[in-house]
C-alpha cells in the first residue's frame, strides 16, 4: 500500500482565468477540429463532442439530430440488427457520424462483425468499465489487426500509463473516466477513480506525446464542464447526462408531481442489467443509478446552449478556435462548497 498526496482536481476545483481578448464576438470562434489518427490514418474533422453509448442517448435518433451541428453519437450495443439495416438504407449521412460500440465478449465481436458486413460504418467503440485488463488490451489489439483502417476508440482508464499502453496497442482515440458520470456509482460501490480534471490533464499529456488523442467521459454538468475539458487538453467530450431527458432519448415521457420527466440510469444499474441481461449476476454489484430527469424537448436546444457556452469561453480567453482554448487556459483554484449535490443539466434553467 502507497499513499500519492499530490492533490488531484475535479471541474468544480477550478474555474479558467480571462485573458485579453481581439475577437469582436462569438461568431468568430470556430468549435470544428482537424485530426489525422495515428493508427487508421483517417482524417476527421467536426465539433468533437460524442453523445454516450448508454441505451438512453446513444440512438438512432440522437445521432440523426446531432449529425446536423457536425456532432458524433457512440449508438448503444443493444441496438437489434434490423434496426441497423433500417438506419444504414435510410440516413448515410447520420451513419458518417457514429460509432458502434463494442464489449469483449464473445457475442459482442459477434455482433461487431454482423454490423461490419453490412456497412462500413467508420468508428469503433471498444467500451468496458475497467480498461485496465489483461484481456482489454487483447481485445484492442485484435480489433486493429481485424480493422486496420476504423477509427477505435478504448476504455476506460485514467492514468497516463495505460494510455500510453492502449496507444500502443491500436487505439486512436483513449476514453478517460471511471466513476465521474452523473448516474454511475463506481466510486461508493469500489473505491475506485480519479478526479476527473485531473485524469484528462494526465492522460492527454501521455496520449498526445504519442500521436493519440483522449476522450473525456464523464463528469460534466454544465457548458461550462464541457469548456473545461476541452481547456485541460480533451480532444473529444463524451456526453450522457447533459443529454438525457430529449425527444431523441429511449424511453417515454412520464408526469411526476404535475412536471414531465425521463428515465434515465447508469449502464451498470440493475436497472440496465435486467434490462439487457435479465438479472445482475450474482458474482457483482451494480455500480450505477437511476434516476428521472426533466423533459428538454428537441436536443437542438441542448447543443446550441452547449455549444454558444463553449464559444463564449472560447472569447473569454481570447480562442480564435477551440484548437487553442488549452494553449490559452489558465486554471484558477477555488473553494468547493460542501454539501454540494448533483443536479442535472436543465437548458431551461439559464
Amino acid at each position: 500500500m502507497r499513499i500519492e498526496y499530490d492533490e488531484k482536481l475535479d471541474f468544480r476545483d477550478v474555474l479558467i482565468r480571462p485573458k485579453r481578448s481581439v475577437l469582436k464576438s462569438r461568431s468568430e470562434v470556430s468549435l470544428e477540429r482537424e485530426f489525422k489518427f495515428r493508427h487508421s490514418k483517417v482524417t476527421w474533422s467536426g465539433v468533437p463532442i460524442i453523445a454516450a453509448n448508454m441505451d438512453h442517448t446513444g440512438t438512432f435518433e440522437m445521432a440523426k439530430a446531432l449529425a446536423e451541428h457536425n456532432l458524433l453519437t457512440a449508438l448503444d450495443k443493444f441496438i437489434p440488427i434490423d434496426k441497423w439495416k433500417t438506419f444504414i438504407k435510410d440516413e448515410p449521412v447520420a451513419l458518417s457520424h457514429c460509432f458502434v460500440s463494442v464489449g469483449i465478449g464473445d457475442t459482442d465481436f459477434a455482433r461487431l462483425d454482423d454490423i461490419m458486413k453490412i456497412t462500413n460504418i467508420p468508428y469503433i467503440c471498444l467500451d468496458v468499465a475497467n480498461g485496465y485488463t489483461e484481456r482489454f488490451v487483447s481485445c484492442l489489439e485484435h480489433l486493429r489487426e481485424k480493422y486496420p483502417d476504423t477509427v477505435i476508440m478504448a476504455g476506460n482508464v485514467v492514468t497516463g500509463e495505460m494510455v500510453e499502453e492502449l496507444v500502443l496497442s491500436g487505439a486512436d482515440i483513449v476514453k478517460i473516466g471511471i466513476g465521474p458520470g452523473s448516474v454511475c456509482t463506481t466510486r461508493e460501490k469500489t473505491g475506485v477513480g480519479y478526479p476527473q480534471l485531473s485524469a484528462i490533464i494526465e492522460c492527454a499529456d501521455a496520449a498526445h506525446g504519442l500521436g493519440g488523442q483522449v476522450c473525456a467521459d464523464g463528469g460534466c454538468v454544465t457548458p461550462g464542464d464541457v469548456a473545461k475539458a476541452f481547456a485541460a487538453g480533451a480532444d473529444f467530450v463524451m456526453l450522457g447526462g447533459m443529454f438525457a431527458g430529449h425527444d431523441e432519448c429511449l424511453g417515454e415521457v412520464i408526469e411526476m408531481n404535475g412536471r414531465k420527466m425521463k428515465r434515465f440510469y447508469g449502464m451498470s444499474s440493475a436497472e440496465a442489467m435486467e434490462r439487457h441481461h435479465g438479472t445482475v449476476a450474482d458474482y457483482r454489484a451494480s455500480e450505477g443509478r437511476s434516476v428521472n430527469v426533466p423533459y428538454r424537448g428537441p436536443v437542438k436546444n441542448t447543443v446550441l446552449d452547449i455549444l454558444g457556452g463553449i464559444r463564449s469561453t472560447c472569447t473569454y480567453v481570447g480562442a480564435h478556435r477551440l484548437k487553442e482554448l488549452s494553449k490559452r487556459t489558465t486554471f484558477i483554484r477555488v473553494a468547493r462548497q460542501l454539501n454540494e449535490v448533483f443536479v442535472p443539466y436543465d437548458v431551461d434553467k439559464k
